[in-house]
């Protein structure tokens, strides 16, 4: 059995990742230790990595489509790990996760119409309905016992207003594992509310061991019958650049509108090495995940213990699945703007800024990113402490 060695500093600026190479453009300089955009600093596993030099062999790169060994890897990694049991005809390739959020937007709802997102949540689920002249109505989350939890009396009376809800399962920020009774009172509330449910669930691969994820529509045919579920081995494998993602629509008639929509203006095509590397991840990533998995937890550990020992105000909710988890400096009695400059140009620490995840409730919030050496995870934290502590 292979060992990889996730302790192992990569140098990543200077290839065109967003993540080092756009700290300039969104933080204003670049000498900072980049723990904002979600991809992790891993190497990608060698069995991706081979499938793809192999298809470059063949030097011709023409317009390319899914063959059956890409489709039979996804179908057996949706059956063994969520229990989706699917025809190929419920599935769609998707360039992308945010992508399939917006057709579905522009394919379902009318400017005017009422998306619902609980929030904290991923900036996109904020940005796109307001870019497309939608109403994004916000269920603002509680933190019980250090997780998000969902207000359902709030929830129902705000799904009253919409049509679609965009549901993050697991949750980001924070990586909350919802569960089955969390996953089947939403369905609920969104079935008598004749609201429909985007699940984005990018991060399922990455819960963490002691927890389960759940995949929306299997909760109860209500999820099923309302429900468009977006995968992708991405965040997972660390190939997000490669634009992979599935898209899985059990109800007949959603899914001919949808994927109609996808087929009819012909904006979901993939690329040679989205196929390739996907099927590679689906067919041979057990046990990579499994190892990494085991790594990241470790991280967790060490961020919980480093806050409990040395910023114990500091409160978090803390992943139980993905590598991001969610701080709250408010204790500490600092505005946001202070906490900013600590942060940026003391610390020189880039983390996401919780204001873009639901506004000015969240000014004192912060996600940062644990996929990465613990290393350097540890040097992270202990600028942040030395340059808030003293500001």
């Amino acid at each position: 059995m292979q060992q990889y060695n996730f302790d192992e500093i990569i140098p990543r600026k200077g290839t065109g990742c967003v993540k080092h190479d756009a700290l300039e453009l969104f933080f204003g300089r670049d000498d900072l230790m980049p723990m904002w955009v979600a991809d992790m600093d891993f190497r990608t596993p060698d069995f991706i990595m081979e499938a793809l030099r192999r298809r470059c062999e063949h030097e011709v790169l023409g317009y390319a489509m899914a063959e059956d060994g890409y489709w039979q890897a996804v179908w057996q990694w949706l059956k063994k790990h969520y229990s989706i049991d699917c025809g190929r005809e419920e599935l769609h390739f998707i360039p992308g996760i945010v992508a399939g959020i917006s057709f579905v937007m522009q394919a379902m709802t009318q400017p005017g119409e009422g998306m619902l997102v609980t929030t904290p949540v991923y900036p996109p689920f904020l940005n796109l309905p307001q870019n497309g002249h939608r109403q994004v109505v916000c269920s603002p989350l509680q933190v019980v016992d250090g997780r998000f939890a969902i207000d359902f009396e709030d929830l129902e009376w705000r799904a009253r207003q919409c049509r679609w809800m965009v549901l993050s399962n697991p949750h980001n920020p924070g990586g909350t594992v919802w569960g089955e009774e969390v996953l089947r009172k939403v369905a609920d509330i969104c079935y008598r509310n004749n609201v429909n449910v985007i699940s984005d669930e990018i991060h399922a691969d990455m819960t963490l061991p002691g927890h389960r994820h759940v995949s929306f529509s299997t909760v109860s045919q209500h999820a099923k019958d309302i429900s468009i579920t977006f995968m992708a081995p991405s965040k997972t494998f660390n190939m997000a650049g490669l634009g992979s993602s599935v898209c899985y629509c059990p109800n007949e008639s959603l899914r001919k509108r949808f994927f109609g929509y996808l087929d009819g203006y012909e904006v979901a095509g993939g690329n040679i090495f989205a196929f390739v590397g996907a099927e590679a991840a689906f067919a041979h990533g057990e046990e990579w995940l499994r190892q990494m998995l085991q790594y990241l937890e470790g991280n967790v550990e060490f961020l919980r213990n480093w806050l409990e020992k040395k910023m114990p105000a500091v409160k978090a909710v803390l992943p139980e699945a993905s590598y991001l988890a969610w701080l709250d400096f408010t204790a500490l009695g600092k505005s946001h703007e202070e906490l900013k400059d600590a942060l940026i140009n003391r610390a020189r620490v880039a983390l996401n800024d919780g204001t873009t995840f639901g506004g000015k409730d969240y000014r004192c919030c912060f996600r940062i990113n644990l996929g990465c050496p613990r290393a350097v995870l540890e040097e992270c934290l202990d600028r942040i402490c030395a340059a808030v502590m003293q500001c």
